[in-house]
C-alpha cells in the first residue's frame, strides 16, 4: 500500500498521499487518426504510433499517448527510459521518425510550431538561464521580443514573483548570484511569462538538495492547483510523481509499461517490472 512510501515523514521524502497526432508532412504516417477525447474535450497532446531512434537505437516507441486537459501528468521511469525524449517531441524540439503528434487536434507542423509554442511553457533540465542577463531580463526575454508594453511586462513579473515565491530583491541578480532553488523558481517564471495553456517540466528538481527540493515540491503543487494548467513533468522519483501529479506514465525502454494514478501502479502493477519499480521506491534509505 502507499503508506509504505512513508508519507511525508521527513524533508527528504515527499508524500505520495497528496493528489497532486499527426507529425509534419513527410515525417510520419499518412492519414488522420481519431482524436483522443476526455468527455467532450479534445486531448491537449496526442501521440499515435510514435517512434524515435538515434542511429540504430530505438529510444521511444512505438507509443500511443494522450494528455487530458487541466491535469498534471508525470512521466516516470529509470534513466534512459525515454522520458525526456518524449517530452521534447511534445514541444516540437525533436521530430519522431514515424507516427503522429498533435496539439489540441492540430499537427505539430513546422509552419505552425512558433504559434503553438507560445501556448507551451517549457522548463528544461538545469534551468538554462542566460548568464549575462539578470532575473528580470531572463523572465521577460520573449515578452520583450514580442513587443509587450513595459507596463504589461512589469505587472506580469510582479504576478509571477508571487506565484514562484521568489524574493523581490532577487530580480536584479545574475544567475550566478542565485541559489539552486531560486534559479529553478526563475526558470518556472520564465516558462509562465506568456501565460501558456500548457507547462512542460524536464526533471525540474533533480539537481537540488533534499531540503530545497522539499520546499519547491510544496510550492509547485500549490502553483499547479492555483493556475489550473495542463502540466506534463519528467521525474524519476515515484513519490514526487504521486505528490505532484494526478496521473503517472511509467516508461520502460521507450514504451509505456503502465499508466494511471500512482496508487493504481502500487496496488495493481501490470507486470514484474512495474512491481520492482514500485518496490524500489518503497525501500527506506
Amino acid at each position: 500500500m502507499l503508506d509504505a512510501f512513508h508519507c511525508k515523514s521527513s524533508p527528504s521524502k515527499v508524500s505520495p498521499c497528496g493528489a497532486g497526432g499527426e507529425v509534419p508532412a513527410g515525417r510520419g504516417s499518412p492519414g488522420r487518426p481519431a482524436q483522443a477525447t476526455f468527455g467532450a474535450v479534445t486531448a491537449v497532446f496526442e501521440m499515435a504510433g510514435v517512434v524515435k531512434s538515434y542511429g540504430r537505437a530505438v529510444v521511444v516507441g512505438p507509443i500511443d499517448f494522450s494528455v487530458p486537459p487541466g491535469t498534471t501528468t508525470a512521466l516516470i521511469g529509470p534513466s534512459g527510459a525515454g522520458k525526456s525524449t518524449l517530452l521534447r517531441m511534445l514541444n516540437g524540439l525533436i521530430w519522431p521518425d514515424s507516427g503522429t503528434v498533435r496539439f489540441r487536434g492540430r499537427p505539430l507542423d513546422a509552419g505552425e510550431l512558433q504559434e503553438i509554442r507560445r501556448q507551451i511553457g517549457y522548463v528544461v533540465q538545469g534551468g538554462a538561464l542566460f548568464p549575462h542577463l539578470d532575473v528580470r531580463e531572463n523572465v521577460s526575454l520573449v515578452a520583450r521580443w514580442l513587443h509587450w508594453h513595459p507596463t504589461k511586462i512589469a505587472a506580469r513579473i510582479e504576478e509571477l514573483t508571487a506565484i514562484a515565491r521568489l524574493p523581490r530583491d532577487a530580480l536584479r541578480r545574475l544567475p550566478r548570484q542565485l541559489s539552486g532553488g531560486q534559479a529553478q523558481r526563475v526558470s518556472l517564471m520564465r516558462a509562465l511569462m506568456l501565460d501558456p495553456e500548457v507547462l512542460l517540466l524536464d526533471e525540474p528538481l533533480g539537481a537540488l538538495d533534499p531540503m530545497t527540493r522539499f520546499d519547491l515540491q510544496e510550492d509547485l503543487r500549490d502553483a499547479f492547483a492555483r493556475l489550473k494548467k495542463t502540466v506534463v513533468m519528467v521525474t524519476h522519483d515515484l513519490a514526487e510523481a504521486a505528490f505532484l501529479a494526478a496521473r503517472a506514465v511509467l516508461l520502460r525502454d521507450g514504451r509505456i509499461a503502465q499508466e494511471g494514478p500512482v496508487e493504481e501502479l502500487a496496488r495493481a502493477p501490470a507486470d514484474e517490472f512495474v512491481a520492482r519499480f514500485v518496490r524500489a521506491h518503497r525501500r527506506s534509505p
